[in-house]
């Protein structure tokens, strides 16, 4: 697959919706595809908003009505003595019309499946069980908990918060051994301190030494240390 091919399947591999070779060609493109992992993280609130969804309206929008289904055209009367060329032309001009239909309400279904963001990926493909997996709480009640998934390009990070800030922004920053970092996802904060989000970075698990939530003026909110392997 090209690269342009690649890029495209950013979406579907988010929300789960890729065969097994097809998440490993990404994967590995993922790691030297600075433009898809910024998108990775621009997205990375999808599936929790997803979430939010109720399944029984989410499979309601992925069955199209039968008001939505063309109905099939009657064939044109044909004139006595037509031409076998022009008999042929007014074949194909009728078959181009139902085709028209068609395309006409396939087109709208997409347009559907693409505004609630491939509603059935995330309900049918089970998310990755973490290979590691941290909790922290502080004393005013905050409650944050991150599942690390290990990933050929780097490390999936899947953050649980509860009591969280509920104004500003926040962000998931990880630290690594040798004493870089890099952000993972960052979000605006709910009013319900509530958050479910998906992040990535491109340091391998083992090279995770903390993790780090801080606030809109990157103060430390909540921090994990991650033990050595």
């Amino acid at each position: 697959m090209t690269g342009t091919e690649l890029h495209q399947l950013l979406g579907a591999y988010l929300l789960g919706g890729l065969e097994p070779e097809e998440a490993l060609a990404f994967e590995r493109h993922l790691a030297d595809c600075r433009d898809c992992r910024a998108g990775l993280e621009e997205l990375a609130s999808l599936p929790a908003l997803l979430d939010a969804v109720p399944v029984s309206d989410a499979v309601a929008l992925t069955m199209p009505s039968k008001a939505a289904e063309p109905a099939p055209l009657p064939p044109a009367p044909l004139p006595a003595g037509l031409l076998p060329g022009a008999l042929l032309r007014r074949l194909a001009a009728q078959r181009r019309r139902v085709q028209l239909l068609w395309s006409g309400a396939l087109a709208g279904v997409a347009a559907v499946c693409l505004a609630v963001g491939f509603l059935a990926g995330p309900m049918l493909a089970q998310q990755p069980k973490p290979d590691a997996s941290y909790s922290v709480a502080a004393g005013n009640g905050l409650q944050l908990s991150v599942g690390l998934v290990k990933k050929t390009w780097g490390t999936e990070l899947a953050v649980d918060g509860r009591s969280m800030p509920v104004d500003g922004t926040l962000s998931l920053w990880v630290k690594g051994r040798d004493g870089g970092e890099d952000r993972a996802c960052s979000w605006t904060a709910t009013p319900s301190g509530k958050v479910r989000i998906t992040g990535a970075t491109p340091l391998q698990l083992a090279s995770i030494a903390s993790i780090e939530m801080r606030n809109g003026q990157q103060q430390a909110v909540a921090v994990i240390t991650v033990p050595r392997p």
